[in-house]
């Protein structure tokens, strides 16, 4: 199957990072898959060497007159059976042809930029009622999870990021904005001595977090690892996961703490609320709560068994549920309903 996917998201992000995951894993299982993207040589190389072919168009606003162009050139070249455009702006760009046109929504977005696509994939069950709400067709919209995977990073050295023997290393990896919650977080830790603090982002939050960790006292126990490509290193090193959002569609960090075996602690934003098994494969705490979120990793770090059994609990949710296999199964049998095939 021919398949283009179009992006013209930011230079960093969990639905940039899961645009090439996607991509990826459709090349390798077999599929012609290309794609449009806005430059950004980072994500480019990771796409060619995925055995992606990538062109690049700049997904501006009216006065862009060479996006278009750009979008015909590539449905020309590869004649594609489905164009999967991600998020709000590349959908607006949806090009003509007698391809399906299909969206993919990792959010609550305004359905006004998806009037020209046939049929939208949203990652969780809660964007998909909100899509239907919005007035959209119910059989032309379909849930299909994210995937993770692990990936081939060795572990992080935790003594040479300044981890003691005995601490406990809490991680996240995420954009560093407010609505992440990593101040929870870090008030949180504040009164656990134990926890170190390794924080994988970038964002506009970035000063005042730092800044909040030497008010609290744990810059000394607080690692701010920028964005990193490797996340799998410090998956593998960590002891536990923490997703604090305070607003979060769905949370790709949640499988990944699956798919790497760490017990995780997430907040009832949205996605996790609706993944999570509160006590089974993870613990969930209300949003923006220190107290509650203080508790649960306690929990986690003193109670016998909750992490083993949280791990166990995970990595059966992620085996049965979110493989790249079974992802990658869920699109080609949607792409190929919508094509008739």
């Amino acid at each position: 199957m021919r398949i283009l996917s179009l992006l013209a998201g930011g230079a960093n992000g969990g639905a940039e990072t899961f645009f090439v995951t996607l991509a990826n894993a459709l090349a390798a299982a077999g599929e012609d898959s290309r794609a449009v993207i806005r430059p950004n040589p980072p994500r480019r190389a990771d796409l060619e060497a995925g055995g992606v072919p990538v062109s690049e168009a700049p997904f501006g606003t009216w006065l862009d007159f060479r996006t278009r162009p750009a979008l015909r050139r590539a449905v020309a070249e590869l004649r594609p059976d489905v164009v999967l455009s991600y998020m709000s702006r590349a959908s607006a760009w949806m090009p003509d042809g007698d391809h399906a046109k299909v969206a993919r929504l990792g959010g609550f977005y305004d359905l006004k930029y998806f009037r020209t696509c046939d049929h939208l994939i949203c990652i969780s069950e809660g964007i998909r009622r909100h899509v239907i709400a919005g007035g959209w067709p119910e059989d032309r919209c379909s849930m299909i999870a994210n995937f993770a995977e692990p990936d081939a990073s060795p572990a992080a050295d935790r003594a040479a990021l300044g981890v003691p023997e005995g601490a406990v290393v809490v991680f996240t990896p995420s954009r560093l904005h407010k609505v992440k919650g990593f101040d929870v977080l870090m008030r949180a830790a504040a009164d656990l001595p134990q926890v170190y603090l390794w924080i994988a982002g970038s964002g506009p939050e970035e000063e005042a977090l730092k800044a909040l960790a030497a008010e609290l006292g744990i810059a000394e126990r607080t690692r701010f690892l920028g964005w990193r490509r490797d996340t799998g290193a410090f998956f593998r090193s960590c002891d536990i996961v923490c997703f604090p959002s305070l607003h979060e569609p769905f949370g790709t960090v949640t499988l990944e703490a699956w798919a790497y075996g760490k017990p995780l602690v997430a907040s009832d934003a949205d996605g996790p609320a609706e993944f999570v098994r509160d006590g089974e494969d993870g613990l969930v705490v209300p949003r923006g709560a220190v107290d509650p979120l203080r508790a649960a990793l306690a929990r986690v770090i003193e109670e016998t068994g909750l992490a083993e059994r949280m791990v166990a609990g995970g990595s059966a949710r992620h085996a049965a549920e979110f493989t790249q296999a079974a992802c990658v199964a869920n699109y080609l049998a949607l792409f190929r309903r919508l094509r008739g095939s």
